[in-house]
């Protein structure tokens, strides 16, 4: 690939916050009182002060499905160098994963954050993994130390939208 049409596909990437279908979203062992959306929801995840936390271990299972198709490029996971996730894994439209079945499909893509990432530094996907993407599951498998918590300050995710087609637009074949 030439470095223009790089720079042209880097240009032309949103942040696909806009097209989340926030009624599917769920996140599995997470602190009741440090949620998903603290590390999701725009203006939430901007604030230092709050992150999302792991509950019972280090692990955090995180679903989300979209309004519409999407063609994933990056994802920027932030944290705090201690408690940041270390090793995340990611499925690309894999649906009703639990901690008993995460281990039984090969990723995606897996990403060992650096510290530089974990300060914001995007993680480039595998470009190819993530053409037609309905729904991301995000696994974060540990954390920086091996402690019992895992702190997420922001997940941001970056790509295209594949048509607009509004998926909650069209009716079922059985509603006309």
């Amino acid at each position: 690939m030439s470095t223009e049409s790089a720079s042209a596909i880097l240009r032309s990437q949103v942040d696909l916050v806009d097209f989340i279908d926030w009624s599917g979203v769920e996140c599995l062992n997470q602190n009741s009182s440090h949620s998903l959306p603290n590390a999701l929801k725009q203006g939430y995840r901007e604030d230092a002060g709050l992150n999302l936390e792991s509950d019972a271990d280090e692990q955090l299972l995180i679903y989300i499905p979209f309004t519409q198709v999407v063609k994933l490029y990056s994802v920027v996971v932030q944290g705090p160098e201690e408690e940041g996730p270390k090793t995340v894994k990611l499925f690309s439209n894999k649906e009703h994963m639990g901690f008993s079945n995460v281990n039984d499909f090969p990723p995606s893509d897996t990403a060992i954050l650096s510290s530089d990432n974990l300060k914001g530094q995007p993680v480039v996907l595998k470009y190819v993994k993530f053409q037609n993407v309905r729904s991301l599951t995000i696994f974060i498998e540990d954390n920086q130390s091996g402690s019992d918590i895992t702190k997420v300050q922001k997940v941001a995710l970056f790509g295209t939208t594949v048509e607009t087609t509004d998926m909650k637009g069209l009716k079922k074949i059985e509603d006309h």
